[in-house]
């Protein structure tokens, strides 16, 4: 196992803590770019582009001035993210995830190969956390209300008869003919836990064709990835090694302020936090993450942040590690060292902030 690169445990504790707990404050889960320039760097500034996709705002920054054809090469980078959104829509009677949830129940139904490969992903995520991230979870979703935006506890009975129809290992994949069948009936899968990550890496890769170094994107601020620098001094040929983008990861458990800042350099990251959706019962606070494995709200994490190389494995970790929980999370971390994680745990009272994976000088705890 790989030796934790860094790790520190902050505590709050008090009234704070127990208002945090209590889900009185809101907050998205990163905010995308620092308001001022790199450390040492001259004072760039940014040109952002964005538009409306995926149910949440895709918004694309740029060094201002570095490339004369940025706004063209974002709005091709938004076009793919409406393309795949056309694909992946679990909503859209039209997109192609539809059409597997719809004919794929009888017979193996030949798909796109890209989004074969994505199916395999998930699938593949799906044995390494212990069928933490599932993707045909939906029907846990929809008996607990959070499909409709209005939470209930259901019975023994309708949970368990959920629970019948979900689990990845159920799901047939076959790459010698890409297909795919849904192994229970009933079945569906939903590609919400990892679709704006693979937007974000395949709308980074149209930017990269087009010679595009220098960038940050997010999906709804809870999904990022930056490429080469913000405010880089040495625009090609002579740019020197890159510096990354400043990251701020929003405060749970406090509204309006940051908990930390990452320095994300050619990576990307996702959050997931129960800050945002949940319901009470009885006194009780039930988070909209679910664990796909019991069926029951995940408990422990307030939200988990992960940094990977490629957005779409940040976006289907950070809800993987938020269902496993603190402990299991750093494990699964440090068995990876290309992996880092920002954990926020809540115990009674008292709430800790745990990393794991985090080189020196990528990540700055604020305001402990």
């Amino acid at each position: 196992m790989t030796k934790r690169k860094t790790t520190r445990r902050d505590f709050f504790r008090g009234s704070a803590a127990r208002d945090a707990i209590a889900g009185r404050l809101d907050g998205v889960a990163s905010e995308p770019v620092s308001t001022g320039g790199d450390p040492g760097s001259p004072d760039v500034g940014v040109l952002r582009v964005g538009r409306k996709a995926m149910a949440a705002e895709f918004e694309l920054f740029f060094n201002a001035g570095q490339y004369p054809e940025a706004t063209e090469a974002a709005l091709a980078a938004l076009d793919e993210v409406d393309r795949i959104e056309e694909q992946l829509s679990y909503f859209r009677a039209t997109s192609e995830v539809s059409r597997i949830n719809q004919l794929a129940q009888s017979e193996p139904l030949p798909i796109d190969a890209d989004l074969f490969e994505l199916l395999e992903l998930a699938a593949r995520l799906h044995g390494e956390t212990d069928g933490a991230l599932d993707i045909t979870a939906g029907p846990l979703s929809e008996v607990w209300g959070f499909a409709r935006r209005k939470g209930t506890i259901p019975t023994n009975e309708q949970l368990d008869e959920a629970r019948s129809r979900v689990g990845s290992d159920k799901l047939e994949l076959n790459s010698n003919g890409q297909t795919a069948r849904l192994g229970v009936p009933g079945m569906r899968i939903n590609l919400g836990a990892i679709g704006k990550g693979y937007a974000l890496d395949r709308s980074a890769a149209i930017l990269a064709e087009r010679g595009i170094e220098d960038f940050l994107m997010h999906g709804g601020q809870s999904s990022v990835v930056a490429r080469g620098s913000r405010g880089n001094p040495g625009f090609a040929p002579n740019r020197g090694e890159p510096t990354g983008w400043t990251v701020g990861v929003h405060d749970p458990t406090r509204h309006g302020r940051r908990l930390a800042e990452i320095r994300l350099c050619n990576r990307a990251l996702a959050t997931s936090s129960s800050e945002k959706q949940f319901f009470r019962h009885q006194g009780r606070r039930y988070s909209h993450i679910l664990d796909p494995r019991t069926g029951q709200p995940a408990e422990g994490l307030v939200s988990a942040t992960v940094v990977a190389p490629s957005a779409v494995l940040a976006d289907g970790l950070s809800t993987a590690l938020f269902v496993l929980g603190a402990d299991h999370a750093l494990t699964f971390c440090e068995a990876r060292p290309e992996l880092a994680v920002l954990l926020v745990r809540a115990e009674g009272s008292q709430i800790e902030v745990l990393s794991s994976g985090f080189t020196p000088g990528e990540l700055e705890i604020l305001g402990l």
